[in-house]
């Protein structure tokens, strides 16, 4: 079995351990209203890489070398995908993207209305806050949880995601730089990916120094993703990437393309993963080569 395949068939591993998880995080005895659960597990039981979830749950286990760090880190992991998935039911409603599909089905609102398609996010948003606090029944120490929720909300918040998403909405063609675009992808992006691997590794034990050399990592592969998603909007496949394509170009968005054109882009996200991947090597970690060949793999990707 080559790399790529190998790491294909651990990506999917996780996958289907993370959606068994996401399925048993709004137990019965929560008293969810019906519809607003059926809104929010729509959304997120609507398939997608679960890449953050997977790098919460790699990181966990290169840090400490073994695979029972995973189970430990698995409410941190359903905790990123509910913040990813709020955001993605919010970022295509009308006032933002106004997008009508999503990994190949209908947007949240278009089946459930705006109003509860808002909610869902809500919903998701401030839940997962409280499957960070159940990693503790896990063994994960009661300060690393603290660390670990203070750092969801800086990064997912204001100062990070919903930073960027802002920022995002206020760039357009012809008036956002380069550094301005950078600062977007960074935020929007990059913030939840820092959060992914640095969660994964405070679950695993992670001392400072490679929570700063992880941290880097995650931040250099993040705006890879980013622009590799600038990328696959000009070029990509439709069918694959289940959604639209030339979206951003018919919004007027600024991408690096835009910017610095085809070609370009394609050499900094080559760049970018190298850099990352030097940054990986310098956190000394247990078992670093899942982590290594996530980064090569999302370089490739098609979708």
């Amino acid at each position: 079995m080559n790399v790529s395949t190998s790491i294909k068939d651990y990506l999917k591993s996780i996958v289907v351990e993370v959606e068994e998880a996401l399925q048993d995080s709004f137990p019965s005895e929560l008293g969810v209203p019906g519809q607003l659960q059926d809104a929010m597990m729509y959304s997120l039981e609507a398939g997608g890489k679960r890449l953050r979830p997977a790098l919460v749950l790699t990181a966990a286990e290169a840090v400490r070398g073994n695979a029972a760090a995973r189970e430990a880190a698995m409410p941190v992991a359903c905790a990123i995908e509910m913040i990813h998935t709020y955001s993605l039911i919010h970022d295509d409603l009308p006032a933002m993207d106004n997008d009508d599909f999503r990994r190949g089905k209908p947007t949240n609102h278009k089946i459930f209305g705006e109003a509860m398609a808002i909610l869902a996010g809500d919903g998701l948003l401030t839940h997962a806050f409280y499957a960070v606090t159940q990693a503790a029944k896990r063994g994960v120490p009661a300060e690393t949880v603290l660390a670990i929720t203070s750092d969801l909300a800086m990064l997912a918040g204001a100062p990070g995601m919903v930073g960027g998403q802002a920022a995002d909405i206020l760039g357009e063609q012809g008036i956002t730089s380069l550094g301005e675009l950078e600062y977007i992808h960074l935020r929007k992006t990059s913030d939840l990916m820092v959060f992914s691997v640095t969660a994964g590794a405070r679950v695993g034990g992670a001392t400072p120094i490679q929570l700063l050399a992880l941290g880097e990592f995650a931040r250099k592969l993040g705006l890879a993703f980013q622009v590799q998603d600038d990328i696959l909007d000009l070029v990509g496949d439709e069918a694959k990437l289940g959604k639209p394509v030339k979206s951003d170009v018919t919004q007027h968005k600024v991408t690096y393309p835009y910017l610095i054109g085809l070609e370009q882009s394609k050499e900094l996200v080559t760049r970018l993963t190298n850099e990352a991947k030097h940054a990986l090597t310098r956190a000394d970690l247990a078992a670093p080569d899942r982590l290594l060949e996530i980064a090569d793999y999302l370089m490739g990707r098609d979708h």
